[in-house]
């Protein structure tokens, strides 16, 4: 769920579908074959060599170029991760971008996991993944990296290996402010996209709108759902699982109680780590905070890459 901000400075919450570039070292590719191609931003190591793939998964209404960091690209998802060797392939979700026209309605969130799962199969066969797979999901597109983790994966070899599994903004049960926006998504949930505009450099909402698409009407269908579905897409992960809510955080529910419900939902892998980033809203991503959870992601990342290595073949 990330739109416009409420006030002076937006125009909408959600707006119509826009157009961003891809800045220059980002090659837009197309995942698949047939009727349902994705869209998608590729990344990689100026080295060349990539130790890994790290797929960021776009929350609600909007595109691949959140990860891009339209205000400071330097400390971008995709600066950080391709300077210590990782390619970032920031797909574009079924019903937004190239899939649009073939895809109207998009898809619900579980459909859409299971199409990426087919398109990263299709990555394969032309990149090189590395060590294998590493998945990051922000918000609505966090729900669809969660189940898309729950895909099957062999593990066998690094073309079919999943890492790990990195969400923000997305929690199980939304909180009482939020209540009566998931099925819709209707103006005045500004406050909770962002919350307090200090936490945002200056220029980001104007820099932001170019980010804004449509929402597909199967995903909102779905939105409201997601409570019940939770549990049981959490149940089927089996690779270590970070989650972050930001301090400022307003969609989700975020009391001890809820976050250790969170967290004991995953009964497939480890506990997972949650944390709540300072200083911090909803968009970490485009916020004063984002090396700080860039940076942290990543470490996560490493840390899956050394539980790999650890693992016999």
């Amino acid at each position: 769920m990330s739109a416009a901000p409420a006030g002076p400075v937006a125009t909408a919450d959600v707006a119509p579908s826009g157009s961003d570039t891809a800045p220059d070292g980002v090659e837009q590719i197309v995942l698949g074959h047939g009727r349902h191609r994705l869209g998608a931003w590729r990344a990689a190591p100026a080295s060349g060599a990539t130790r890994s793939v790290l797929v960021a998964v776009h929350g609600r209404a909007m595109s691949p170029g959140y990860f891009a960091g339209p205000v400071a690209p330097h400390t971008s998802l995709l600066a950080l991760a391709t300077s210590l060797g990782h390619t970032v392939l920031a797909v574009e979700r079924p019903g937004y971008g190239l899939s649009r026209a073939a895809l109207p309605q998009g898809l619900p969130l579980a459909e859409q996991a299971g199409l990426l799962r087919r398109s990263l199969a299709d990555y394969t066969e032309r990149h090189p993944v590395g060590a294998g797979f590493f998945l990051l999901g922000h918000s609505d597109g966090g729900k669809t990296a969660l189940h898309l983790a729950g895909e099957p994966w062999s593990g066998a070899t690094p073309l079919d290996r999943l890492l790990g599994l990195d969400l923000n903004g997305c929690g199980w049960h939304y909180a009482p402010a939020a209540a009566h926006f998931p099925d819709t998504l209707a103006g005045g949930a500004g406050e909770l996209n962002w919350g307090p505009l200090r936490l945002y450099p200056g220029g980001t909402f104007r820099a932001s709108r170019a980010l804004l698409r449509e929402v597909p009407a199967a995903e909102e269908a779905d939105t409201g759902r997601w409570p019940a579905r939770f549990p049981a897409a959490a149940a089927r992960v089996r690779c270590p699982v970070r989650l972050t809510f930001g301090a400022y955080e307003g969609w989700w529910r975020l009391d001890r109680d809820e976050l250790a419900a969170v967290a004991a939902s995953f009964t497939g892998t480890r506990r997972p780590a949650v944390e709540r980033l300072p200083e911090a809203g909803h968009n970490l991503s485009l916020g004063l905070a984002a090396p700080l959870y860039h940076a942290r992601a990543l470490a996560f990342l490493e840390e899956c890459l050394a539980a790999s290595s650890d693992v016999p073949r």
